[in-house]
């Protein structure tokens, strides 16, 4: 337990660092919603490659780090498959609204203080407080 806040950092420090070595080597923006959904509608299948090992990397990353470092890691995720497919299509639908997601605007927008950013790390984490409490404590399903 007195460890948690450790890993909390060391997740931020990856998460920062992949985002500024993706700004310094295509001169981008890193947002995982815009990269997944280039792939998923065809728009960015001009470069699938960088996109699909983003991906890749995406999901064989945490499972590495758990594996070296943190095998008693717990998580707090429902049993609740129906809860977990709504919850992913809500992310989905949200990040398309606001053009983006925690990588794009929250690690990035902020850091470089767009306003943009800012806003819609405000309102994405207000409306994760409200589900959290709709779904928790008042239809009791997670």
């Amino acid at each position: 337990m007195e460890a948690d806040w450790i890993r909390g950092l060391l997740g931020g420090v990856m998460i920062g660092g992949a985002a500024a070595l993706f700004l310094l080597v295509n001169g981008r923006i890193m947002g995982a919603s815009g990269l997944i959904g280039g792939l998923v509608d065809r728009s960015g299948w001009g470069n699938w490659g960088e996109r699909a090992a983003f991906v890749a990397a995406l999901i064989a990353v945490p499972g590495l780090m758990v594996a070296l470092f943190a095998q008693d890691a717990a998580t707090n995720i429902t049993g609740n498959i129906w809860a977990i497919v709504l919850a992913g299509l809500l992310v989905g639908v949200g990040t398309r609204l606001a053009n983006g997601c925690t990588s794009g605007h929250g690690v990035c927008g902020i850091s470089r203080l767009s306003l943009r950013g800012i806003v819609a790390t405000v309102f994405y984490l207000l409306a994760g407080g409200i589900a959290l409490v709709v779904f928790r404590h008042i239809l009791e399903v997670v």
